[in-house]
């Protein structure tokens, strides 16, 4: 029994979780060979607080990325 754990940040539809894990779904049965009865996917979210990378909350990492651009579309104008 397959099972897969998928880490999303926050903001996405039910909709969209679900086609994404029908997606994982076929993925597995296709792959793997498993039953489709068999497959158990766990989406667990998490907020621009709760989330790291490089040392950096995923809120403060955005506002990095959008300050070391103003000076690249400043140059560009």
């Amino acid at each position: 029994m397959p099972i897969l754990e998928m880490h999303l940040m926050t903001g996405r539809t039910e909709e969209q979780k679900c086609n994404a894990a029908k997606a994982v779904t076929d993925a597995l049965v296709s792959s793997l060979g498993v039953k489709r009865e068999s497959v158990r996917i766990l989406i667990t979210e998490h907020g621009e607080h709760d989330f790291f990378v490089s040392g950096m909350t995923m809120k403060e990492r955005s506002q990095a990325l959008q300050a070391a651009q103003q000076p690249a579309n400043a140059e560009g104008k």
